[in-house]
């Protein structure tokens, strides 16, 4: 093995080096002190605990954001839940409507099978809406009707003040009252429309049967 002698002048500014001295308690100090088992026992609990918050805070975050999310698409899911509910009572009160309207009807025809002479009643309560002097008075029935009028109220034509004229047009049970200066609407439909509207109120009644 050969040596190699730097010459004296190549050694200007290079400081020398020496081990230090381990015996000195300064320097194992710089040295570093080992950790004890509890010092490490203790590090691994606080990293647990430092990770463990930072995942609670992580975690409760993501889950205040899917609440919020859940509660949005529970109040848009109500609003459309709602709409159809309006639609159905809507629905439910036109065929309330119709459910009263047929009852009626039934109920009246039912009345003037077993009752034939009800229309009498009926032209009564008419007439005497009429004022006092009214003049030129018509009584507006049904064909079938009016021959039932003519066969129990055999009056003169001296003592008849009015006159019948058949009207096929009008159901029977109902009838027409005119004269000069006036007119009552006794007919079928118009007197159940009157019932429906005191059952349902007013004009809304009036314009569900029309």
């Amino acid at each position: 093995m050969s040596t190699k002698v730097i010459p004296s002048e190549q050694l200007q500014g290079i400081e020398g080096w020496s081990l230090p001295d381990v015996s000195d308690p300064q320097a194992r100090e710089d040295a570093g002190t080992p950790m004890t088992a509890r010092q490490l026992e203790e590090l691994q609990r606080e990293a647990q605990a430092e990770g463990f918050e930072q995942g609670r805070r992580e975690g409760l975050a993501a889950g205040q954001k899917e609440i919020r999310a859940r509660v949005h698409e529970l109040g848009h899911l109500m609003q459309t839940l709602a709409r159809p509910l309006e639609q159905l009572d809507e629905t439910v009160e036109h065929q309330l409507v119709d459910l009263v309207v047929l009852i009626a009807r039934q109920l009246i025809r039912r009345e003037l099978r077993t009752e034939p002479g009800e229309i009498l009643a009926v032209i009564r309560e008419a007439m005497a809406l009429l004022p006092l002097a009214a003049t030129n008075v018509r009584l507006h029935l049904h064909p079938e009707d009016a021959e039932l009028v003519r066969s129990n109220l055999s009056l003169s034509s001296e003592e008849q003040t009015w006159r019948v004229v058949e009207d096929p047009v009008i159901a029977r049970g109902g009838c027409k009252v005119m004269s000069d200066t006036s007119q009552i609407d006794a007919t079928l439909e118009n007197r159940i429309n009157a019932v429906i509207a005191r059952l349902l109120g007013g004009e809304r009644a009036d314009d569900e049967v029309q």
